[in-house]
């Protein structure tokens, strides 16, 4: 193993977060009770709010990047051993926890995920977070009664990560999907991961009544805010959001009006602290479910050395899809 690596940073200064590139060894890193080499991380949102001065980080100095996919160097747990090929998503990962942005990382084994037979690391990370998530939120829709059958099922923020996936996965399993966007020049793209219609963005993020004409049984929500109060308000009887962001900010704007009068249901999706069976769950089912085209044709791999231009994009947008990290680039 060399004696140092790079890594990317989260320190405090003058009270505040701030990222950089910084020389490390594994000497520095926590005792955790296994040592991985990273082959590969990806950009989420949460990344580019912590590499951008978000208050993401809670505990400084750490290591940035909340994903990673990479093979066990050393381990003190004999159900882990040398050369098994693992994945992490979140646990707390750039935020209380040291993360991803550095060829070395040491993790707790009960966070490990055995890389699935059916992804490659860089695909594992081209799924990430967002698209693990995507996977809970699919799953959340479906136990609580969802069916193909059911009626459209819009997706916000389609152009996104979480979106992109979502989309993907819904279209598979046969759904029609309405893709909510605010970029007209994605249309093809999320057309061709499955999208059926559009929806511009702007109907959903302005104040409407709180309840509106019913139009979707079910939807996807990464934006938060007024968008998620106006597809609460547009949902049919019975229907269900799985609310799994807040892009477009924390606050929600509602009326309890859609949930006792029209029996919806608000499903919250968490990633982070998500319990093991339901990780396991998720990833079995992106590797039955998720066709490898349609990943691959939203994604986009950068070296490390790129991280800090595509941060400030993704907060503002203008990343399409899924960025995976060469850590070692």
């Amino acid at each position: 193993m060399p004696e140092t690596f790079r890594a990317v940073m989260i320190e405090e200064v003058d009270g505040k977060p701030k990222a950089s590139f910084k020389t490390i060894s594994t000497a520095d890193l926590p005792p955790h009770d296994v040592l991985v080499e990273v082959a590969c991380s990806t950009l989420n949102y949460k990344d580019g709010l912590a590499l951008t001065g978000g208050r993401i980080a809670r505990k400084m100095p750490l290591v940035a990047g909340i994903d990673l996919a990479g093979t066990i160097v050393e381990s003190a747990n004999p159900d882990f051993k040398a050369g098994d090929k693992v994945i992490v998503n979140g646990y707390g990962l750039s935020e209380t926890q040291w993360g991803a942005y550095g060829r070395f990382a040491r993790m707790k084994s009960e966070w490990l995920v055995r890389l699935p037979d059916a992804f490659t690391m860089q695909e594992a990370m081209a799924i990430g977070t967002a698209g693990y998530t995507a996977m809970l939120c699919v799953q959340a829709l479906e136990d609580a009664g969802l069916t193909k059958d059911d009626g459209e099922v819009l997706v916000t923020g389609a152009a996104g990560g979480v979106g992109s996936v979502a989309i993907a996965l819904l279209a598979q399993k046969g759904y029609r999907v309405i893709a909510a966007t605010g970029r007209p020049e994605t249309h093809a793209y999320l057309t061709s991961l499955g999208a059926s219609g559009f929806i511009p963005r702007e109907e959903l993020n302005q104040k409407g009544p709180p309840m509106a004409k019913e139009r979707w049984v079910a939807a996807i929500d990464s934006v938060g805010s007024q968008t998620l109060a106006s597809v609460l308000s547009q949902i049919r009887y019975g229907g269900w959001v799985a609310a799994c962001g807040l892009a477009g900010g924390t606050d929600l704007p509602a009326s309890v009006f859609p949930f006792i009068l029209r029996n919806v249901s608000l499903l919250g999706v968490d990633s982070v602290m998500a319990p093991m069976h339901k990780r396991k769950r998720a990833w079995w089912q992106l590797a039955k479910d998720l066709p490898k085209d349609k990943l691959a044709a939203m994604t986009e791999l950068h070296p490390l050395s790129n991280i800090f231009d595509l941060a400030p994009k993704i907060i503002a947008g203008q990343i399409r899809g899924r960025v995976v990290i060469d850590v070692n680039a």
